[in-house]
């Protein structure tokens, strides 16, 4: 996904949602921190964008985004690419992440904006997940300098996870120490 199609993605969630905010979680959040160009290719290989919205009681407002411009909706044959609408709950992240979310207010966008999160925040959600795909994106930003491994570790002691989960991060991190590549 490309940053002009994620905006594309949040001018019409915002709308459909009636919301200016538009939380984006998953990993094309990224692209509110950096150019499709900046980024190795694990990063923007994915056509969804995850979004939520804070003031959803019951995920009506993401349940909506899905029905409408989701996967196999017209929107996604259409273009190409797609938002999952999901919970505000849907990642495990960081104490503190909401302080860090990056602003992504372009033309583009409006008349929304995105809140996409923290590179780092966003890593740390995908080492919790644990799945292949998450620990290739979490490798690859690494490779290309764009995650310091320290703001990783730090960060990860302020997540509530079970501690088997924190110390299988812990063990990636000092793995990827070593071995970056």
């Amino acid at each position: 996904m490309t940053r002009e199609q994620l905006e594309h993605v949040l001018r019409a969630a915002s709308q459909i949602a009636a919301e200016r905010d538009v939380l984006v979680i998953g990993s094309q959040s990224l692209l509110g921190s950096f150019t499709e160009d900046d980024l190795p290719h694990e990063a923007t290989a994915s056509m969804e964008a995850d979004v939520a919205f804070f003031d959803d009681p019951g995920d009506a407002k993401a349940d909506r985004v899905d029905g409408a411009i989701g996967e196999l909706s017209g929107f996604h044959e259409t273009f190409g690419y797609y938002a999952q609408g999901v919970s505000v709950t849907t990642a495990v992240l960081p104490a503190g992440w909401q302080d860090r979310v990056i602003p992504l207010a372009t033309p583009g966008t409006a008349p929304g904006r995105g809140l996409c999160l923290d590179p780092h925040d966003c890593v740390i959600s995908k080492l919790v997940a644990n799945r292949e795909k998450d620990l290739a994106f979490a490798s690859a930003l690494v490779r290309a300098r764009l995650i310091d491994l320290d703001v990783l570790a730090a960060r990860l002691e302020t997540v509530a996870a079970h501690p088997l989960v924190l110390q299988h991060i812990r063990d990636w991190i000092a793995t990827s120490r070593e071995d970056p590549a």
